[in-house]
């Protein structure tokens, strides 16, 4: 591979296709699924219990950003989507769409980056696959991914398991990633850095749900940020909640460039955090859960589950009432 871009022929199949593989691919994703080089990877569960399976496509402009990068990313968002659902992320799969003249150094950082990441959240990437399209046909590289895993016998939860008097937790401080991509981007410095809070939340979930087996439901508030997510959870059941604005924890930096830009930090994207729902009772011990993880240092209580009706409010700083609808349009695109 003397070049140091991809090449079309990086995506026919033939030599060129296997040298990428071979000299990329194998060796940083390497496990023993992924060793065998078949079409298909057999694999064994490691226990009872139901399998939890979701997909994502990341596309994130650009691939590149303080705190993370699109390899990072792709692995973190698959990750969470299976946790917060109450399965134990076991399995993925990574399709990458590379265009003509990518650096070959970018995507070895890429790949190396979700190597890290599966290594950080206990998973295999155990299927892979590669196509190579032309110049301008997509801009760099996107990656779609699967991820399968394992539902403990008896848990279910979900927005049908919310009731009225479950306490609203966060489980630390929104809309760094999406600061952090919008500062890369627009090559913008902020006095205070924000870096992407993108981590997988498999131990901190963990963690979670052995302090506080009544967790009813969980949420990463990912592309439309906190209030889209409360506002969508809100409507699937049929409850209502009111937040507390000051109970919100955010960093200074994010507050600073958001007013700075204009933008309403509620609906910016979190990657590395989670939305908990669980009894009023079990909200102590589920903060001190988070808070033993590095990454749920900043939990925080922020509002109540308040009684039927499908509604999120919030109640602001200046002590008046507004309610939390979903995103509408573009505020940051391509944050994912």
């Amino acid at each position: 591979m003397e070049e140091k871009r991809i090449r079309l022929a990086h995506g026919d199949g033939g030599w060129a296709t296997h040298q990428l593989i071979h000299q990329v691919f194998q060796p940083l994703l390497d496990n023993p699924g992924l060793r065998l080089a078949e079409d298909s990877t057999v694999l064994s569960l490691p226990g009872p219990g139901r399998l939890a399976m979701t997909t994502d496509t990341f596309v994130v402009q650009p691939a590149f950003f303080p705190g993370g990068d699109l390899g990072r990313l792709a692995v973190c968002g698959t990750v969470n989507d299976l946790a917060v659902s109450g399965a134990r992320p076991l399995w993925l799969t990574a399709g990458f769409v590379i265009e003509e003249g990518y650096l070959l150094e970018d995507l070895e950082q890429l790949v190396e980056s979700m190597a890290k990441a599966a290594r950080e959240a206990n998973v295999w990437i155990v299927a892979a696959d590669t196509k190579v399209v032309g110049r301008g046909q997509i801009d760099g590289c996107f990656i779609n991914t699967a991820g399968v895993g394992l539902v403990t016998p008896g848990r279910a939860m979900g927005s049908h398991a919310i009731r009225p008097g479950q306490v609203i937790l966060v489980s630390g401080g929104i809309a760094e990633h999406g600061v952090a991509v919008l500062s890369a981007r627009a090559g913008l410095d902020f006095e205070t850095p924000v870096v992407s809070d993108a981590a997988p939340l498999t131990a901190l979930i963990d963690a979670l749900l052995a302090a506080a087996p009544g967790t009813a439901c969980m949420r990463d508030p990912t592309r439309g940020g906190l209030a889209t997510a409360l506002a969508d959870l809100a409507a699937l059941s049929g409850c209502d909640f009111l937040v507390e604005e000051e109970a919100i924890p955010m960093q200074p930096g994010v507050v600073g460039a958001c007013e700075m830009l204009g933008i309403d930090p509620l609906f910016l994207a979190c990657e590395g955090r989670v939305l908990v729902f669980c009894p009023e009772e079990q909200a102590d011990a589920a903060l001190a859960a988070m808070r033993s993880r590095p990454e749920g240092a900043g939990a925080q209580v922020i509002g109540r589950v308040t009684g039927e009706g499908g509604r999120a409010f919030l109640r602001t700083a200046a002590g008046g009432t507004r309610r939390l609808e979903m995103l509408q349009g573009e505020n940051l695109p391509r944050i994912c």
